[in-house]
């Protein structure tokens, strides 16, 4: 079984799901995924499609030996957003990472982002960002016979849910954001296409460098450009710059997405290595990515 059995953490998620797809559908793969609750709805339709679904949790590292027991490569992913793991991810991540290699993995792939603490000097934390970004020393110094990065984009699905347009203050709908909207800094994409890369990286083999950090992205945007890709789909938006100290205040966690723009604005989503990363993931994708005006013709309608 070791030969072809790959284990997801986060499986029933956004990022997992898309690469529980991506593996299915390359058909090379036995797909097992961890689930705190097998008997959920989304673990029992992954059980239905030929998925292994195991019980196991990012929150109790022991039983992660059940979800990578027998795996060949394993997809790991964490999420600052769920409120049991916030800012523990980096301890979170790397007690993975450690059982992971304890179970005898062989290819680890390990879902990253960039280290905003060390690129901006301390000026800005972006925990959700450089929390993932500690555990990518784990990764290389763990002894995987392969390790991979994936960085993920800023997913194109966070309009249709926590970025959905919002009335504004002065009228009208859209968003209002603590940039200048003409900066052309934020990578986006459809958050299906990292389980695409991420199945296409198990697949390569020796072929993929190891080490590889892979950057997934269908463009990378300004607030205007999604505003008017939008109205010329028929909507009407727009997007306003409000200044960093109004933002803080407008909801609760302002603070931590109000430092990410900042972030954007100086270094660009990806940061200074994006254009090789970029390039990386696009070479194991047949067709590149999807751009943000074909996915919002279709999810996006009026």
């Amino acid at each position: 079984m070791r030969e072809d059995l790959i284990s997801v953490i986060g499986g029933t998620g956004a990022q997992g799901g898309g690469v529980v797809d991506a593996l299915l559908a390359q058909g090379t793969f036995k797909v097992r995924v961890a689930s705190r609750n097998p008997a959920s709805d989304r673990a029992r339709a992954l059980s239905v499609r030929g998925v292994e679904v195991v019980k196991a949790d990012l929150l109790d590292p022991a039983s992660l030996a059940a979800a990578f027991a027998g795996a060949r490569g394993a997809f790991l992913v964490t999420d600052f957003w769920e409120p049991s793991q916030g800012a523990r991810e980096t301890e979170i991540g790397t007690a993975a990472v450690k059982a992971a290699r304890g179970a005898g993995v062989e290819h680890l792939i390990w879902s990253t982002l960039p280290d905003v603490e060390s690129l901006t000097g301390g000026r800005l934390k972006v925990v959700h960002f450089t929390g993932k970004a500690w555990v990518d020393a784990v990764v290389r110094s763990a002894g995987f016979a392969r390790h991979t990065f994936v960085e993920a984009p800023f997913y194109f699905q966070n309009f249709l849910t926590v970025m959905a347009p919002q009335p504004l203050p002065n009228g009208g709908r859209g968003w209002a954001v603590p940039m200048d909207l003409e900066l052309r800094v934020i990578h986006a994409g459809d958050v299906n296409e990292v389980g695409r890369t991420v199945a296409a990286a198990f697949g390569a083999g020796d072929a993929l460098p190891n080490g590889s950090v892979l950057a997934v992205a269908g463009g990378m945007y300004s607030w205007n450009d999604f505003a008017n890709t939008l109205n010329a789909l028929g909507h009407d938006l727009k997007a306003v710059q409000v200044p960093a100290d109004v933002y803080d205040r407008s909801y609760p966690g302002a603070h931590e997405l109000r430092e990410m723009f900042q972030y954007f604005a100086e270094h660009t989503y990806f940061g200074p290595q994006r254009e090789a990363r970029i390039a990386a993931a696009n070479e194991l994708v047949p067709g590149g990515c999807t751009s943000f005006a074909d996915w919002a013709r279709v999810h996006m309608k009026r």
